[in-house]
């Protein structure tokens, strides 16, 4: 007999892309970026899912998951640099880059991946507010229904992966 299939690699691509600012030229504009996840891990509901979120929700999410992680080190956001020497699309793209490697590794952390916060915040796109409703069970689905209902109601971000050239 043929020696076993060692068993598929679990792999979880996230990338952080598309940053758009929103509300352009208004005193509360801001930028916000794609978050687009794919996956075969048992770990998460949607095995891909595409969201925005901006920054403010990144840093609420951070803090979240060090209440909740113990011991555990959570990685580091990029800063918040209010002094910034360069064009905005300098720190734009550093941000990007800064928020998907600490993305990177919040998906690879087993302890951070049981926060159904980080499944939330990833794939669906409630709202802070939203997110903490539905883990304290006062939403009107489970963590698994908002992420099932936003998966099958976002058909939107395979259009946007092929639209591209």
């Amino acid at each position: 007999a043929g020696t076993p299939l060692p068993p598929p690699q679990e792999l979880t691509t996230v990338r952080v892309q598309d940053p758009r600012v929103q509300n352009e030229g208004s005193w509360n504009s801001y930028v916000d970026y794609k978050i687009f996840l794919h996956t075969n891990s048992k770990a998460f509901t949607a095995k891909t899912s595409c969201v925005r979120r901006r920054y403010r929700e990144f840093v609420w999410l951070r803090r979240q998951l060090q209440k909740n992680a113990g011991l555990v080190p959570v990685p580091e956001l990029p800063g918040k640099s209010t002094f910034f020497v360069g064009s905005t699309d300098e720190f734009i793209e550093k941000r990007r880059q800064g928020l998907q490697q600490f993305l990177e590794k919040v998906v690879q952390n087993v302890v951070l991946l049981s926060d159904s916060r980080l499944h939330l915040f990833l794939q669906s796109q409630l709202s802070v507010p939203d997110i903490e409703a539905c883990v304290q069970g006062q939403g009107t689905q489970t963590v698994t229904e908002a992420i099932l209902h936003y998966a099958m109601s976002n058909c939107g971000w395979v259009q946007e992966e092929e639209g591209r050239p």
